[in-house]
């Protein structure tokens, strides 16, 4: 089953083509991974998937069901939530007040919204931190307040944008063995990112875009050999990494 269908969209700024035509679709379950190099189009995707710019053709469908023109609350409330590569919490809020604003998208109660934050927190970790302000908090402490305040809002489709961006390789994996235990509680995950070492190592496919245009898609085995994404974007000397796919 298709958790999300794209076909044809496009998206223009003025004279500029960010995306061009494409069509992809997600599985349920599946984690599918976004590359390309820098400008190719991945942020402008993730922007009109969860509808922070409108399409200017094309059609997006989310469990069968046109979405494209909603707007982003909306899409929160059907299930599609998205962390961004540069974090943005709410910087005078504690943690734990943190994530009771995505809670309470989904659950009015105020003592449930709460006992559901402390769950996540402790989930991702950070529960003996639940009291700070996330303004205090080191760089892999803000990526899992992110992550935990996306899964507050009780997703089924999960875009992560460059989520290990920054953190050293302990963190990196740390962060990775957190996603795939997101990802086993049967959300269905949408990520961008530019660590290769990463991005091979936890999906299940792989779409390549080059100027707006999908120019590959397959496993990660497949895509590190397509001679195309080598010269677009892997370079000649990429080695494909063996040891570390699990």
């Amino acid at each position: 089953m298709f958790v999300l269908e794209a076909e044809g969209v496009t998206k223009t700024f003025g004279g500029l083509t960010a995306l061009r035509g494409l069509d992809f679709s997600i599985q349920e379950g599946e984690i599918l991974g976004l590359i390309g190099p820098n400008g190719a189009g991945k942020t402008t995707l993730f922007n009109v998937i969860a509808g922070v710019f409108p399409l200017d053709s094309g059609k997006i469908r989310f469990g069968g069901e046109e979405i494209a023109g909603l707007k982003p609350f909306d899409l929160c409330h059907k299930g599609i939530v998205r962390t961004f590569q540069i974090v943005k919490p709410f910087p005078k809020l504690t943690l734990l007040d943190n994530l009771m604003v995505g809670a309470l998208s989904k659950e009015r109660d105020l003592g449930v919204a709460r006992r559901e934050s402390l769950n996540i927190l402790e989930f991702v970790g950070l529960a003996p931190k639940k009291d700070l302000l996330s303004a205090s908090l080191t760089l892999e402490d803000l990526k899992r307040l992110e992550l935990a305040r996306a899964l507050a809002t009780k997703p089924k489709l999960l875009l992560l944008d460059e989520v290990v961006a920054g953190l050293n390789p302990k963190e990196t994996e740390e962060t990775l063995a957190l996603i795939r235990r997101v990802h086993a509680m049967g959300i269905t995950i949408f990520i961008v990112e530019h660590v290769m070492k990463a991005i091979m190592s936890i999906s299940d496919r792989i779409m390549v875009l080059h100027h707006g245009e999908k120019i590959a898609e397959g496993t990660p085995r497949e895509i590190a050999q397509d001679r195309g994404v080598i010269q677009a974007y892997l370079g000649e000397s990429y080695i494909f990494p063996e040891g570390y796919l699990a």
